[in-house]
């Protein structure tokens, strides 16, 4: 069971990473509404600009959490909290702007690994 719990962090950590530093400026398949990057991604759901920054603070910082997770455990469980509630609003943004279900499958999937490393 702890293999698959420091697995799970690794993929969800890697995934945030790489949709916030390596896809950041890409349009991807999943972005919200027709946008091209993260900053249109959060414009199209309405949210003020600065939140692009906040939010990709916290998700950035709960993913280092989770890798040093690996170590220190104490981090684990509320890294995967902050970023199942994050997931959460990541779903509701998609369907406010009526996404089709594909595009909010990635962070569909990443709630349930982060339940899933939680619970």
């Amino acid at each position: 069971m702890e293999i698959l719990q420091t697995s799970l962090q690794i993929i969800i950590a890697l995934g945030i990473f790489n949709v916030w530093f390596l896809r950041f400026s890409k349009a991807t398949n999943y972005r919200g509404g027709k946008a091209a990057n993260l900053k249109e991604e959060f414009a199209t759901y309405g949210l003020p600009g600065c939140s692009v920054w906040v939010i990709g603070t916290l998700k950035v910082g709960c993913a280092v959490a989770l890798i040093a997770g690996i170590w220190f455990d104490m981090l684990v469980q509320p890294a995967a909290g902050l970023l199942a509630m994050l997931m959460v609003g990541a779903i509701v943004a998609h369907v406010k702007v009526k996404d089709p279900l594909p595009k909010a499958l990635p962070a569909i999937a990443m709630l349930l690994m982060c339940l899933a490393v939680v619970f």
